[in-house]
């Protein structure tokens, strides 16, 4: 369907040349003569952009781009005059208007700013699906509305979702890797079709490689029929796989061969056979490190990642956290008076969050189990390292130094103690920091320990 543009301008010949050129570039231009005709026709018909002169028989543009605003906010509106100055162009601008245009102006001019607008709008319409789903599938609205760094995460993944480009996110355990891989394939154009998740580390590495791609009767002892692996599976679909810092080197090489050529050969198969998949992966590891120790393949990294996404940890958008606990008191049915006080909410901002967004819900379902009355205080998070004592103050008493002091090298040295307190046993010290065992490991891999 083309895109309609409403054209405002007392002008009949100026008008009649303007929607001339607009039309003979496909779009579908609706004209009028007057600010009051031209209000009408905007509620009649809803168009996707506004071309307006300044200077009308009846009102000011600049009065109607406010009447617009006020109507459609996302509607984008170009002004153009005759009478252009500085100064109205600044009001123009500060009125929500998305371009200024003084005449005369060629008529390439208008017809790029009038692409430009609608190529914006229709970024923030997709953006705004993308909220939704992440607000559907999460409930956290915070997660969008709050931090700048997962609006522009948002506004990234809307634009690789209309590609077939595989995509690499990459992020720590607990930030939703896996709904952001969802979300960009309900937004992408293989929406009707499968989306299959197989987790890399998960599966023994002797059958990765026949739930990657198949197998055939007789390929080994167990395989007594024909099987479809996951690349067949997801045909017409996207493919996640999660954790794929985790594959062996030789699955690795096959998986590269498989993307480039876009065909698969299942085990013990004669023939290959094409596929038609998006890959979008997921990793918590730092693939480039992997690399460096000859553990993932350079050439797989660089196909995986066309286009990189990373999801901050929940530490680096402490901005979040107050719709997040809303969002939570909600989904567990907190009654109406239940409330975190400022020193909880201030508390659980400073804490670095290791289990990301998944640990943050279960500490606040179960103040919400334990709680002793409708206010939870700081006290009542029990957050490791902010253990309360006998008198209701933290076990820590936290002094930061002039000069600064690393929050990295902090986490690091009570890891390592966690580990001497544990004899080095990982579960148990994993209990200790009250976190699960695959965070630690992950700190493990981090910081090189």
């Amino acid at each position: 369907m083309n895109q309609t543009i409403l054209l405002i301008d007392d002008d009949p010949n100026l008008r009649r040349v303007t929607e001339y050129n607009l039309t003979s570039r496909g779009f579908s231009v609706l004209t009028a003569d007057s600010g009051q005709k031209g209000l009408e026709l905007f509620d009649a018909h809803e168009p996707d952009l506004v071309v307006s002169d300044v200077k009308l028989n009846d009102m000011n543009g600049l009065d109607l781009l406010e009447k617009i605003k006020q109507a459609s906010r996302d509607t984008p509106v170009i002004i153009i005059t005759a009478f252009g100055s500085i100064e109205m162009a600044v009001q123009a601008m500060q009125k929500g208007a998305f371009h200024f245009i003084t005449k005369p102006f060629d008529r390439e001019t208008l017809i790029l700013s009038c692409e430009k607008a609608l190529e914006l709008k229709g970024l923030r319409s997709r953006t705004r699906l993308l909220t939704h789903e992440v607000n559907r599938l999460t409930g956290t609205k915070g997660i969008v509305s709050a931090s700048s760094a997962m609006k522009e995460l948002l506004e990234m993944a809307c634009r690789a979702a209309n590609s077939e480009a595989t995509v690499l996110i990459s992020g720590e355990s607990g930030t939703g890797k896996e709904v952001l891989a969802r979300l960009i394939h309900q937004n992408s154009p293989r929406s009707q079709g499968p989306m299959v998740a197989i987790n890399c580390a998960a599966i023994p590495a002797g059958l990765l490689e026949s739930e990657l791609f198949g197998h055939v009767q007789g390929a080994f002892t167990g395989a007594v029929k024909n099987r479809k692996g996951h690349f067949m599976t997801a045909s017409g679909g996207s493919l996640f796989l999660d954790e794929i810092g985790e594959l062996a080197v030789d699955v690795q090489v096959k998986l590269l061969r498989a993307i480039q050529e876009r065909r698969i050969q299942p085990v013990g198969a004669e023939k290959t056979q094409g596929v038609d998949i998006r890959i979008i992966a997921a990793t918590n590891l730092d693939l480039q490190k992997r690399i460096a120790k000859g553990e993932f393949r350079e050439d797989l990294f660089y196909r995986l990642s066309v286009i990189p996404l990373f999801i901050p940890p929940l530490r680096e958008r402490p901005e979040d956290i107050p719709a997040l606990v809303s969002h939570f008191l909600k989904k567990f049915d907190a009654p109406a008076d239940v409330s975190f006080t400022r020193e909880a909410l201030t508390a659980m901002k400073a804490y670095a969050w290791p289990g990301n967004i998944r640990e943050m819900q279960n500490v606040v379902e179960r103040c919400i189990i334990l709680r002793r009355g409708a206010v939870i205080e700081a006290a009542d998070l029990h957050l490791p390292g902010m253990a309360p004592d006998s008198t209701g103050s933290t076990g820590l008493d936290p002094v930061i130094p002039d000069k600064g002091i690393s929050l990295e090298e902090i986490e690091k040295a009570y890891v390592i103690k966690a580990l001497e307190k544990a004899g080095q046993n990982r579960s148990k010290a994993a209990r200790l920091l009250k976190i699960p065992r695959h965070v630690l490991l992950y700190r493990l891999e981090k910081y090189g320990l």
